[in-house]
């Protein structure tokens, strides 16, 4: 037989190198930093892993069986009141999308302040945060809701008094269970003031309030709250998403106006990267749980929920609101709005190692943008009137695209959106949001199945 024809081989050839999914470029990078400082690390911002979110949800629009709204001739309301269930002067916010805490601290004077300017310009609340009231703050928001929060940073009853609504935190989403960071470079004179702390000194926030324990301690403590306002103002208590049927029904039971479901999309000023990407629960699997809870205490719609974690346009608005929420909460996007990561800025965010748009150091107080700093300098780069002109746009926008959807399902109202809306593209989502797969009326978990 004729030999088989020899094929020259080069000697240097060799596969393409291959990454391990498990061990890939990231991981590999923060198992020598872990090996070479000894330390865990810190940053800002919110989970960066894939999660189930409402991109995997699908609205069903009308058409033959159902009737849509005409859109420049049928109203579609957005409006929503919040803390009626005992206060007397609850909340009327003309949007249902409000600005989440963010501390005085973790952000400039200058971005607190252009929060509240955004939030007031389209008739919605923002929120103080760990650290205490502002008069900035204060002055350019129209309605203000104070935290109340485990480390007492800054509280004061007088201020406590001037705000709308009072917010009891428990836990964030970023970080349920765990206390947050400030550390010392953002300890200005002035943060050091508000916080009773020595200024440059890192601070760390306790991960629970340190004058009760339990549900029954949080009864009293929101009876102690309602007669330090002349039960004038709503009590919301915040709590992150873990548990969330379980904390739901205990809030409510302890006497809360509304509770605030945060999932782990949320962002924090900072704690441990390993706390961020590995505990708590996304906003989608945790929402429906939640309403289950007000459902079965007869309370949904009574006392209101709003849930935050990873809230970006106004389709996320309508699905949170369809799958039972009351009006929903953001925080990393009013930062991209009032001009965070801004690519404008690349060359000074190359500076410090990073990118716009993965900008995680926002915890050391560098951030070019003057939004996530204490740095004098940097802090004046922010025009608080332009930016929260900005966010009052980015705001207009959500409601907009929110009434959008609603009139394509033919509702007259954002809230009487509804799970029969929505259809799942995962086998995942549907379970989680507890709606059928498209192409199916199958919801997982259903009837045993």
């Amino acid at each position: 037989m004729p030999a088989a024809p020899h094929l020259d081989m080069p000697a240097t050839a060799q596969t393409t190198p291959r990454f391990s999914a498990t061990f890939d470029p990231h991981t590999i990078s923060e198992i020598q930093r872990a090996a070479a400082t000894g330390i865990y690390d810190i940053r800002g911002g919110g989970a960066k892993r894939k999660l189930p979110h409402f991109d995997d949800l699908l609205f069903l629009g009308a058409s033959i069986s159902r009737y849509p709204l005409e859109g420049y001739r049928e109203k579609c309301g957005t409006d929503v009141v919040l803390g009626a269930r005992f206060a007397k002067k609850p909340i009327h916010l003309k949007i249902p999308i409000t600005i989440a805490g963010m501390s005085f601290g973790a952000l400039s004077g200058p971005a607190k302040e252009a929060l509240g300017r955004g939030a007031t310009i389209v008739g919605t609340s923002t929120t103080t945060g760990d650290g205490g009231m502002t008069p900035e703050e204060r002055g350019h928001s129209q309605t203000l809701i104070y935290q109340y929060l485990p480390s007492r940073y800054g509280m004061n009853p007088d201020d406590l008094r001037k705000a709308d609504a009072i917010e009891i935190v428990i836990g964030q989403g970023a970080k349920p269970g765990g206390g947050g960071m400030l550390l010392g470079q953002k300890i200005s004179p002035r943060v050091a003031r508000m916080r009773n702390l020595p200024e440059g000194i890192d601070q760390r926030s306790a991960c629970r309030h340190p004058d009760w324990t339990g549900p029954d301690d949080l009864e009293i403590k929101i009876e102690e709250l309602r007669e330090i306002t002349d039960w004038e103002k709503p009590i919301y208590v915040k709590v992150g998403a873990s548990r969330p049927y379980y904390d739901t029904a205990l809030a409510v039971k302890s006497g809360a106006d509304v509770v605030v479901l945060d999932g782990m999309q949320g962002g924090t000023a900072a704690t441990q990267e390993v706390f961020i990407e590995n505990v708590g629960l996304p906003i989608l699997a945790a929402i429906r749980p939640a309403v289950q809870a007000l459902q079965d205490l007869g309370m949904h719609r009574k006392v209101q929920l709003i849930v935050s974690g990873g809230i970006r346009t106004g389709a996320d608005v309508a699905k949170a609101l369809a799958l039972g929420a009351d009006a929903v909460a953001i925080g990393t996007a009013a930062l991209i709005a009032l001009g965070d990561n801004d690519p404008r800025l690349e060359a000074e965010y190359a500076k410090l190692g990073t990118t716009a748009g993965a900008y995680d150091d926002w915890h050391e107080g560098r951030d070019p943008a003057g939004i996530t700093t204490q740095d004098p300098e940097l802090a004046a780069r922010l025009d608080p009137v332009k930016a929260g002109r900005r966010l009052a746009n980015y705001l207009s926008v959500l409601a907009l695209e929110t009434q959008t959807i609603a009139r394509a399902c033919g509702k007259s109202h954002v809230h009487n959106l509804e799970p029969e809306d929505l259809v799942a593209l995962t086998v995942e989502a549907a379970a989680m949001a507890r709606v059928p797969l498209a192409g199916t009326n199958w919801i997982p978990g259903s009837a045993g199945f």
